[in-house]
């Protein structure tokens, strides 16, 4: 089963910022939405809320740590205590929040360029400071991360690593060797991990995708999974999200904060991840069919219009890491796309000196854009 991205005529009525950032006639294929119609029991029990004027404040406790730890033992076979769920408005928040308890002032924070770009900006938010240990390798032969690089940043004084699990933009889901060694790493020199996992039920068939706290007992005692239903559903204007520890010395830290950080949790974005999680995992093997072809019709479209521009296809994510240096298109290919393809790409050089020349693509839309976008791009080559 199929989950097709609804008409262009549709989405171009949405007020998003996908939509709304871009003229008409731009094809906006940057900001981490889907084009996808919102799953039908989530749209219900919204309207459903709506009915009964159900907009206040969100209840100090709900189903919505249940519903994610039975998710997440049903999807990974990791075994989450509901007890150590807690909720807040986004995972951005959640990881300034979390940063600023593992942290002091002035601390050096791990980041893996190309990287997320408000990981640059979260990351003082907090009152720390970025060390980047870029990922190993590249498109030909894929990424991992360098966990010389990362035992030195911390050996050098660094005191969290804000990991990105799978890694956005390229797309990777670390191996759970590589986690396992981060956390004996992170427990070693007395660290904490904090991982985005965001993108996590958006990975392909075949591809082993291992949550942190789920890698070993040392990810346990030193890790914090930030996460949500945003990205796998399309629920990121309803603000909910999840903090998970796992027993170990950073669970009394999530545990302890100031209530007001649980308090911004939108009460619909509560009901609507609870959905998500109990009642919408056809909804999303849908959705991750319609990627997976997406991420395979790229292929194919650039391997015809477009040869000389690098890509691998992603382990996960429906985010595409497009390399444009061999067309000269400068440092900012994403500027050069807008202007003359009237084709809005994320700008590569956000991601941190490795996107010089790149440029990312969401390929969560119809078959249909995606071929138009890439002929545009073809058509000023």
């Amino acid at each position: 089963m199929h989950v097709n991205a609804d008409p262009i005529e549709s989405l171009r009525r949405r007020t998003s910022m996908k939509w709304a950032a871009f003229p008409p006639d731009v094809l906006p294929l940057p900001v981490a939405e889907m084009d996808f119609p919102l799953a039908e029991p989530i749209a219900s029990v919204l309207i459903d809320a709506i009915k009964r004027s159900d907009t206040g404040y969100a209840p100090p406790t709900s189903d919505l740590p249940a519903a994610f730890a039975r998710f997440a033992q049903q999807r990974w076979g990791w075994a989450v205590d509901p007890a150590q769920v807690f909720t807040t408005t986004d995972v951005g928040v959640a990881i300034v929040e979390t940063l600023r308890r593992v942290t002091k002032p002035g601390d050096s924070v791990i980041v893996n360029s190309p990287v997320y770009f408000p990981f640059f900006d979260l990351i003082p938010e907090a009152g720390a400071r970025v060390v980047d240990v870029p990922l190993l390798g590249g498109l030909d032969d894929g990424w991992s991360l360098d966990l010389g690089g990362i035992e030195q940043a911390f050996r050098d004084g660094a005191t969290a690593f804000l990991l990105c699990n799978p890694h956005n933009p390229v797309g990777l889901a670390h191996s759970a060797e590589q986690l396992r060694e981060v956390a004996a790493l992170a427990r070693k020199y007395g660290a904490s991990v904090v991982s985005d996992e965001i993108h996590g039920p958006l990975t392909y068939p075949g591809v082993d995708y291992t949550p942190f706290l789920n890698a070993s007992g040392d990810a346990r005692e030193v890790g914090i999974c930030v996460t949500a239903a945003s990205k796998a559903w399309n629920l990121a204007g309803l603000k909910a999200a999840l903090m998970v520890t796992a027993g170990g010395r950073a669970a009394p830290i999530v545990a302890s904060m100031p209530d007001e950080v649980y308090w911004r949790t939108s009460i619909l974005g509560l009901h609507a991840s609870i959905t998500a999680y109990r009642e919408c995992s056809d909804w999303l093997d849908g959705v991750i069919a319609s990627l997976d072809s997406n991420r395979m019709l790229l292929r194919d479209l650039l391997a015809e219009h477009l040869p000389r521009v690098g890509y691998r296809m992603p382990d996960a994510t429906y985010l595409a890491w497009l390399d444009f240096r061999a067309l000269g298109w400068g440092n900012d290919p994403a500027a050069y796309a807008l202007e003359h393809a009237k084709v809005a790409l994320s700008i590569g050089p956000d991601f941190g000196p490795a996107g010089r020349g790149l440029a990312r693509l969401n390929l969560a839309c119809s078959p249909e854009v995606l071929t138009e976008a890439v002929e545009r791009l073809a058509s000023i080559s």
